[in-house]
């Protein structure tokens, strides 16, 4: 299996952690990975992305542009802005919910998570839009997007991991008192497919 992902969003959303547990599941299963993380600007709410390459034959982490299988957008405007990456016929999880970076909310600018929605709409034929408030409402925390995103991407068949690989990987990586929110997180997606 070769497989090429890319997690994008601001500080503060979960990405690193998210993308370590990705890592941390192919690691597990044998699947060699290289990864690379931009996050010096997490603290200020600004643009975080993690590149991941799982498979054989990989001698860098950094994905190309028009190279990536998935990318899962923990933000749109961060998706929008990756999207030069994903490849014909890739994936793309994103939530509908817009986090204005401080620039935009300087200036006046609008920043509409359905403007974004609708360009990502009309030129990835596979996107799924998480509807990220009643996803967290319905787990009961603020702070499981990450993994409802991840369990979005299962559910999708775009990760090439199964979700007992994740959950082993919370298992390892995560407090214990912090599993069941995480697994619920995780399964999240599951639920809402069937309602």
């Amino acid at each position: 299996m070769r497989k090429n992902i890319i997690l994008c969003g601001v500080g503060g959303q979960g990405t690193v952690l998210a993308s370590r547990l990705i890592s941390a599941a192919a690691m597990a299963k044998g699947i060699p990975v290289l990864s690379a993380e931009t996050i010096g600007m997490a603290q200020r709410g600004g643009s975080v992305f993690s590149h991941i390459r799982l498979g054989e034959g990989i001698y860098s982490p950094m994905i190309a542009r028009g190279e990536a299988d998935l990318i899962i957008g923990f933000e749109p405007g961060e998706a929008v802005r990756l999207l030069p990456f994903l490849k014909p016929g890739g994936s793309m999880i994103v939530s509908d919910r817009a986090v204005m970076p401080v620039t935009a909310s300087l200036t006046g600018t609008d920043y509409r998570a359905s403007d974004m929605l609708d360009f990502l709409s009309a030129r990835v034929p596979d996107l799924r839009i998480v509807p990220a408030e009643q996803a967290m409402q319905s787990v009961g925390s603020t702070k499981v997007l990450n993994l409802i995103l991840l369990g979005a991407a299962l559910s999708a068949g775009a990760l090439g991991l199964a979700e007992a690989d994740l959950k082993e990987a919370i298992r390892a990586r995560i407090p214990e008192k912090f599993h069941e929110l995480n697994f619920k997180a995780l399964a999240w997606a599951k639920q809402y497919q069937r309602k």
